[in-house]
């Protein structure tokens, strides 16, 4: 999607306007508007979850002025994390492929630099990658929490990933998480996929933290009720995405 061939008089934001967003990105671009940047924001992205046809028409001028503005980074990631939900623009999003394709190469850029908001890039690259589950799920894994049904009994397993343990439970609300057992990570070398992808990227960037959690995410956890051992991940996954 080009942004200067853009019919604007389609494309509404959350409040419904026509004319509002391309303003306001003339004035972000030509004069670094901090308050057009903050307006910018809220009418693509309502309360960070919203996203509407001017939020995907926006994009290619966003990623085109993100190499020079962590401001312009920022919101181009937003929305393509909040595309996999129900927004009727499938067809803009569609249109926006070749510029998802820049902000994947931009974002991958700007993690080797090791920047301080390095965890929200990262997120927003997977979500560039279409890895929208893991976009929403990941944490820093200082207290990260996964719920999963165990695929052999059915009972809730609770999957920890922090400072506080690395294990699987059975959560009671009374006594915390009981009957834990240790997770198995799995080694670098032997993770394949996006797993071995999220963990190369966090090893060449320097996130030890990052990697290590995904070593443990990307194990085997036993279930405490049945003692069968399963994979976090495929579980995960399965889940959050039953058609995949």
């Amino acid at each position: 999607m080009n942004a200067r061939v853009v019919n604007w008089k389609r494309m509404y934001d959350c409040h419904g306007s026509v004319d509002r967003v391309p303003e306001l990105l003339g004035r972000a671009e030509r004069e670094g508007d901090a308050e057009a940047w903050t307006e910018l924001g809220y009418r693509l992205c309502l309360e960070g979850d919203l996203v509407f046809p001017a939020s995907f028409a926006a994009l290619p001028c966003l990623v085109r002025l993100a190499s020079s503005d962590q401001r312009a980074r920022a919101l181009a990631g937003t929305i393509v994390r909040r595309a996999a939900g129900h927004h009727g623009c499938d067809d803009l999003f569609a249109d926006c492929a070749e510029t998802i394709a820049e902000l994947r190469v931009l974002l991958d850029r700007y993690l080797r630099s090791r920047p301080d908001d390095y965890l929200a890039a990262f997120l927003d690259l997977l979500a560039a990658n279409a890895q929208y589950h893991w976009s929403a799920a990941l944490g820093d894994f200082t207290d990260d929490f996964y719920h999963l049904a165990c695929p052999h009994c059915a009972v809730e397993v609770t999957i920890a990933i922090g400072d506080h343990g690395r294990y699987s439970a059975i959560r009671d609300w009374n006594l915390g998480d009981v009957e834990r057992r240790d997770l198995r990570p799995t080694a670098g070398e032997d993770l394949s996929g996006t797993g071995r992808w999220m963990h190369d990227t966090a090893v060449r960037d320097g996130q030890q933290v990052l990697a290590a959690g995904i070593r443990y995410l990307f194990g085997r956890a036993e279930c405490p009720r049945c003692a069968s051992v399963f994979g976090i991940a495929d579980e995960y996954t399965a889940a959050e995405c039953p058609g995949w």
